[in-house]
C-alpha cells in the first residue's frame, strides 16, 4: 500500500452513488445463493469473480438482475442492508446515499411495508452500531417501464421512510428515454425528494440534457458523456450540478474503453463539481477507497487534493448543514493530522 493509499484508507468519506444489491459482498451473495439453489449465481465466493466479468453493459444488467433475484424476503433485505453498511464502516465511510430499487423486491412478492421496515431497521442499527449514516434514493429500474415507475413513486410518496432523501432512475439508457418518467419525478419532487437520475452513462449528452430539463436533476448519475458537449459542461459547472463519477464501473461495463482516458479529467478541468463513487463495488472488484486511488492517479492529486474530492461529496450530498459541517471538519482534522 502506497502512502497515498494509506491516507485514503483512513480518510472520512461520503458516498453518493452506490447500489443496494450491487454492494453485496461475495460472501453475502454466496450465502444468499446457497439459500436459493435454483439461482444461476455461484455459491463459491471465488467463482463469483468470473461470474462478475462483464462482456458489455447489457450483460452487466443480466448478471445484476440474477443477484437481485436472490433477495426474496424481508430477512434477506435486512441482512444485505446491514452488511453493506458494515463494509462501508471498514472503509471509513461516514455517510452514504444508497440507491435502492423497491420494485425489484416487491414484484418478487416482498410486501412494500415489509421491505421498507427491513431497510429502516438496518439503517438505524448501522448508525447506532457501526457509525454509518445511511440515506435512501428510491430508484426506478428503467428497463421495467412505467409500471415500475408508478410503483416506485407510490412506495416513495405513500410510505415515506424516514431515511428517504431522493428519487432516481437507473438501468439501461438505450431505448429508455428519460422524458417519459417526468410525471413520476414531478410527484416525488412535490413530496420533497431530490432528483438524481442516471444519465449519459452509455448514451450521449442529450440524455443528460433530458434529465436536467424533464426530470429536474439536481445531480447526475455518471454523466460520462458530458464532455462531448462543451455547452453542457459549462452548464453543469455554472449551476453547480454535481456528477457522480464511477471510474472502474465505467470500464467494467465498457462505458469507457480505457481508464487512462476516462473523461473525469475533462470534467474537473471544466470546473464541474465531481464526486467519486463505487457504483456496484463487489461486482466490479472495487470499493470506494480504490476509486479514490484511481481518481487521484488520473487527476494527479496529492493528499490535499484527495481530501478536496472527499469534501466535494459532502457538499453534493443531501445531508443537513449540521452534518455537512461536522464531516467537513472531520476531513480537515484528519488531513491536518496526516500532514503533521
Amino acid at each position: 500500500m502506497s502512502v497515498l493509499d494509506s491516507f485514503i484508507a483512513g480518510l472520512p468519506k461520503a458516498e453518493l452513488h452506490v447500489h443496494h444489491v450491487g454492494s453485496a459482498s461475495p460472501r453475502i451473495v454466496a450465502e444468499l445463493a446457497a439459500r436459493h439453489p435454483d439461482s444461476p449465481v455461484p455459491t463459491d465466493p471465488e467463482a463469483l469473480a468470473d461470474f462478475f466479468t462483464f462482456r458489455d453493459f447489457a450483460h452487466f444488467i443480466e448478471v445484476y438482475l440474477s443477484v437481485v433475484d436472490l433477495i426474496r424476503d424481508a430477512e434477506d433485505v435486512r441482512l444485505l442492508t446491514y452488511e453493506v453498511a458494515r463494509d462501508m464502516a471498514r472503509q471509513n465511510i461516514r455517510y452514504a446515499e444508497l440507491t435502492v430499487t423497491p420494485f425489484s423486491s416487491t414484484r418478487r412478492g416482498i410486501p412494500d411495508a415489509a421491505f421498507v421496515e427491513a431497510i429502516e431497521d438496518a439503517r438505524k442499527a448501522a448508525e447506532t452500531e457501526l457509525g454509518v449514516v445511511l440515506r435512501w434514493c428510491f430508484d426506478i429500474p428503467g428497463e421495467a417501464g412505467l409500471a415500475a415507475a408508478e410503483e416506485t413513486a407510490r412506495i416513495a410518496c405513500e410510505l415515506k421512510p424516514e431515511g428517504l432523501v431522493s428519487f432516481g432512475l437507473g438501468g439501461p439508457e438505450i431505448g429508455v428515454p428519460r422524458p417519459q418518467f417526468k410525471p413520476y419525478f414531478d410527484r416525488a419532487i412535490a413530496e420533497g425528494l431530490h432528483s438524481v437520475p442516471h444519465a449519459g452513462e452509455t448514451t450521449g449528452p442529450q440524455t443528460i440534457w433530458d434529465a436536467l430539463v424533464d426530470l429536474r436533476a439536481e445531480r447526475i448519475g455518471h454523466g460520462t458523456s458530458a464532455p462531448q458537449d462543451p455547452a453542457l459542461l459549462a452548464h453543469l459547472a455554472e449551476h453547480r450540478i454535481p456528477l457522480e463519477v464511477c471510474p472502474t464501473s465505467n470500464l467494467a461495463t465498457r462505458a469507457v474503453t480505457d481508464l487512462d482516458r476516462h473523461p473525469i479529467k475533462e470534467m474537473v478541468a471544466a470546473g464541474v463539481l465531481v464526486t467519486v463513487n463505487s457504483d456496484d463495488p463487489p461486482m466490479f472488484g472495487t470499493d470506494l477507497n480504490r476509486e479514490y486511488g484511481v481518481a487521484a492517479r488520473l487527476l494527479e492529486l496529492d493528499a490535499a487534493g484527495v481530501a478536496g474530492l472527499a469534501k466535494n461529496a459532502v457538499d453534493a450530498s443531501f445531508m443537513d448543514e449540521t452534518g455537512k459541517k461536522a464531516l467537513r471538519a472531520e476531513i480537515d482534522a484528519y488531513t491536518a493530522a496526516w500532514r503533521g
